[in-house]
């Protein structure tokens, strides 16, 4: 990944926490036939350290488990808020008008070797785990044990673990940085006016960290609703920097034509500028 330093974001804690808060990964592998990406939900543990590990499961019919290359790593990125950003909000279009749109967006990618767990019991403990985190805050949340054994048993078998022991994580919060105090300003109240969206108003609070140079902030960065219609808030508390210069079942994938299986309810390297003549291209560049 491309990675201008002022967009860099090191810290362990805070990338673990866009996981924990995004935690649909796209398992990037090389497979017989080349690159290949499952989406899969995983958790993040912070041990070992420095790095972690990160743990899910996938279906026992997916040959990503028996088929990905064991001497390449596996990749899996994260997606935190992302959305378009106007150059109509920098006061230097007035000044100068030599501005141009962007997307600003915050991501991780996780590396480290594909591990297999075939292992009921672990199984039968992580998907309980996963279950209990994403059904936590309803009025009546849903347990594994709620449905009968024989049929959790069953399930337990169309599956297969895996985790992915950490060596690198790199985080890219790429939030306005590069633009003066100003067109942060600007770009963040536009976010707030005209943003439809919350990733719109997440971004909006973390391009305005950029520029008042705070370090902790509470983003909400997700929501679901629970049975009453009451937002659920999944916002952790996302660190900026300061600087001023779909897929496969969320719990339990059943085994093909095996009905729907358990499913939780929440959803959700040189830079080459552009020259003038194709501006076109360099408008979401980063820069």
């Amino acid at each position: 990944m491309y990675l201008p330093k002022h967009f860099e974001e090191t810290r362990v804690e805070v990338l673990h926490e866009l996981i924990h808060a995004h935690p649909l990964g796209a398992l990037v592998t090389l497979m017989p036939g080349g690159l290949d990406a499952n989406h899969i939900p995983f958790e993040v543990d912070p041990d070992p350290a420095p790095l972690g590990t990160l743990r899910g499961h996938v279906a026992r019919a997916n040959p990503v488990w028996r088929d990905a290359s064991r001497d390449v790593e596996a990749m899996v990125i994260f997606q935190g808020p992302g959305t378009y950003i106007s150059p109509s909000w920098y006061p230097t279009k007035k000044e100068t008008a030599k501005v141009v749109p962007t997307w600003n967006y915050v991501v991780v990618h996780a590396h480290g070797p594909l591990r297999v767990i075939d292992d009921r019991e672990w199984l039968r403990a992580f998907v309980e785990k996963l279950t209990n985190r994403h059904e936590a805050g309803r009025r009546d949340p849903w347990k594994v044990t709620d449905a009968p054994a024989d049929f959790i048993d069953k399930q337990l078998g169309a599956i297969i673990g895996i985790e992915v022991p950490l060596t690198r994580l790199i985080g890219k919060w790429k939030v306005s940085q590069n633009r003066p105090a100003a067109d942060r300003d600007g770009a963040a109240e536009g976010l707030r006016q005209e943003g439809r969206d919350q990733a719109a108003a997440a971004m909006a609070d973390l391009v305005r960290q950029s520029t008042s140079g705070q370090t902790l902030a509470k983003t909400r960065v997700d929501s679901d609703q629970d049975s009453k219609g009451r937002a659920m808030d999944f916002g952790v508390n996302l660190l900026t920097r300061g600087i001023t210069g779909n897929a496969e079942g969320l719990l339990l994938d059943g085994p093909p034509g095996g009905g729907a299986g358990l499913r939780s309810r929440h959803r959700q390297r040189p830079h080459r500028r552009a020259q003038p003549h194709r501006l076109p291209l360099s408008l979401y560049a980063d820069r």
